[in-house]
């Protein structure tokens, strides 16, 4: 007995092994590798699968499953976080590529419906391709980001409308009264997916977990999913809306994000079954027919949408660095639109010609969409260095129009996200003075109405800096997620204010040694920071005494910072006296009661003997006594500026403590 279906699986997928192992090496994304293994192995190209229904059935599992997990990703509060992307963003990207692509189809002779319809697979882009690529790059926080993500959330929670919407289009419907059936089947479908997300999905669950097996746990999230999406399909709506629906309704519950894991490896393999399927679908025959047609319509749907969406980024006030940047990422086809053309193929709203057209352009705008991101960045640059900077520097009524920050010796903080705010508050509470510089103009505006000094605009531009006074600053903190954007921002502080201390809050190891090279005086590294926070947990939850804990934290520092000091010293912008003191630190302590040098005079020697720090100078109110004599005799509350090493910077911050702590008494 012949399994033909077994065998076309173990082609495919030996196939598709071999092409994104290439793929990989070029850094294409594995997309695009199971695209061409469906070109070459499809029944119009080597004829490796002649029959490709029984993919294509399979490929709808995996789309099914696809909508289920992004209703189980899909948060509620995430959406509200960034609200203002998504549906003011997201709303203007798509109703305007709709429109425009509309309007260009009638030019050209396409009914209107027909004109709409192409507008409804232009404006969608790749999640999938998008987010793989960004989180590869690190850059999945950055302001562009940020900004393509909130886009993309908006155009895959108007997937089901689009193509409840699309049989509409091809007069499959008697009006208005089919909208307000189907309207009506939705809202009943929503509606009771939302009871049974509060009573029936969580008593299953809970069910289930008694039994403490996974499998049967895996079972239940199949048997919800695909329940729901058959159900949907028996009331005459779409199977990915079920889909969608029972996702939302799981992800509700407080074992979503165990649902989540377990389903993903079922959606990775039905949707590279897909993708393959969707090869297959392409005639290769039609790029020699139509070649320079199918360039100049890859090479409009990329402008038309870069130039659509960077439209609509700079009109939600960010700046245009950042619009461009995003909106070259957003410039592709993304998988649900080969959803929506199989949909408007059956409808006749697109012909198999026009079908093939658009899936050959779809594959190419995909394939070129690293190298869309890998240029958007210089592109980006190139123009707003080419326009005057009142028109790049975003919304003109957070743009900082006055007169620059009238502050002196005061620290910039450029990203107000977590970090941001953190040190902004306890500089605060410090009294110190500080500003701080973010490209988010909602949160310039909200931090601006609760008394925050901020300013709106890109840090990387000389004018951002001149308004935030660099010239005056004492110190900048860069604290922001984008990499190539810190590295310009370093070294422009570096020769804007040369004597200036630059920190730099980065993600990897890897990332120091440029900047280092730039200007950066500190670079912190959130990958080494987050393993010496792992290791005291854990060491803490085996009761090890706080002592050992500190010598542990303590010998990983001195083992991993010996780099950061190395890189620092090669790459050195100390100037004056700061240079001779490269390995050293200087901290300050108060003089608390009780403490083991409250009373004493310096002539004793108990600060020096103790810990081998050197008394630089001593603060007693708003008095500063620099090299104090052997005579001083330390009181409550004295500040003193020491200078050691980081273990006699530990030895000297006990005999600050009160005796009765440091000696462990209750």
């Amino acid at each position: 007995m012949e399994f033909v279906a077994l065998r076309d699986i173990v082609v495919l997928f030996g196939l598709a092994l071999l092409t994104v192992v290439l793929l990989r090496r070029f850094n294409l994304p594995s997309i695009i590798g199971f695209l061409i293994t469906g070109v070459v192995a499809g029944p119009h190209a080597l004829r490796f699968i002649k029959n490709a229904h029984q993919v294509e059935q399979m490929a709808e599992i995996g789309v099914v499953l696809l909508l289920f997990t992004i209703g189980i990703e899909f948060s509620l509060k995430e959406l509200m976080r960034i609200r203002h992307m998504v549906l003011l963003g997201g709303g203007l990207q798509l109703a305007l590529t709709i429109a425009v692509v509309a309007v260009i189809g009638t030019l050209y002779g396409f009914p209107m419906s027909q004109g709409i319809f192409f507008g409804f697979l232009v404006a969608l882009s790749s999640t999938a391709i998008l987010l793989k690529l960004m989180m590869d790059a690190g850059e999945t926080d950055t302001p562009q980001g940020k900004t393509a993500l909130g886009i993309l959330i908006f155009q895959d929670l108007c997937i089901v409308p689009l193509m409840l919407f699309t049989p509409f289009l091809a007069g499959g419907g008697s009006g208005l009264a089919d909208i307000a059936i189907v309207s009506a089947k939705a809202v009943a479908v929503v509606v009771g997916a939302h009871f049974g997300a509060r009573f029936v999905i969580p008593w299953i669950f809970e069910q289930v977990v008694k039994t403490r097996s996974r499998e049967l746990f895996v079972l239940s999230i199949i048997f919800i999913g695909m329940g729901t999406a058959w159900l949907t399909s028996q009331a005459g709506l779409s199977l990915a809306l079920g889909a969608f629906i029972a996702g939302l309704a799981i992800s509700e519950s407080e074992y979503s994000h165990q649902a989540l894991s377990d389903i993903m490896p079922f959606r990775e393999a039905f949707m590279s079954l897909f993708f393959i399927s969707v090869g297959m679908l392409l005639k290769p025959a039609i790029l020699l027919k139509f070649p320079f047609l199918l360039i100049g319509m890859v090479l409009a749907i990329i402008l038309i949408k870069a130039v659509l969406s960077a439209a609509v980024v700079f009109v939600l006030g960010l700046p245009m660095r950042i619009a461009i940047i995003a909106a070259l990422s957003l410039a592709q086809i993304g998988e649900f639109s080969f959803v929506l053309s199989r949909s408007g193929l059956s409808h006749g709203l697109l012909t198999p010609e026009t079908y093939q057209l658009f899936l050959a352009a779809s594959i190419a705008t995909m394939a070129l969409t690293p190298l869309c991101m890998k240029v958007s960045s210089p592109v980006a640059d190139y123009l707003t260095k080419l326009l005057p900077h009142e028109w790049t520097r975003g919304r003109s009524s957070l743009a900082q129009n006055g007169e620059k920050a009238t502050l002196d010796d005061h620290i910039i903080i450029v990203g107000f996200g977590v970090n941001g705010k953190n040190l902004a508050r306890v500089l605060k509470n410090l009294e110190i003075p500080h500003v701080a510089i973010d490209t988010n103009p909602f949160t310039v505006r909200s931090q601006t109405r609760m008394g925050e000094q901020i300013i709106f605009g890109d840090a990387s531009k000389p004018e951002i800096l001149t308004h935030a006074g660099i010239e005056q600053a004492r110190i900048v903190v860069v604290a922001i997620s984008d990499a190539a954007a810190s590295r310009r921002l370093v070294s422009l502080a570096r020769k804007m204010n040369p004597s200036i201390h630059v920190i730099v809050r980065t993600r990897y190891l890897l990332e120091m040694e440029p900047l280092f090279m730039l200007g950066a005086n500190e670079v912190i590294p959130e990958e080494f920071e987050t393993s010496v926070e792992i290791l005291s947990r854990v060491l803490k939850r085996f009761l090890i005494p706080q002592d050992v804990v500190e010598e542990c934290i303590a010998d990983v520092r001195r083992d991993g910072y010996e780099m950061l000091r190395t890189a620092s010293k090669r790459h050195s912008h100390a100037v004056g006296i700061t240079g001779f003191l490269s390995g050293a630190e200087v901290g300050s302590f108060r003089v608390q009661k009780g403490s083991p040098v409250e009373g004493e005079s310096l002539r004793e020697g108990l600060l020096r003997t103790q810990s081998g720090v050197t008394l630089v100078a001593v603060k007693r109110g708003s008095d500063i006594t620099p090299n104090p004599d052997p005579v001083w005799q330390f009181s409550e509350n004295d500040i003193a500026l020491v200078l050691g090493t980081p273990e006699q910077m530990r030895a000297a911050a006990k005999l600050f403590e009160p005796a009765r702590a440091a000696a462990g008494e209750p």
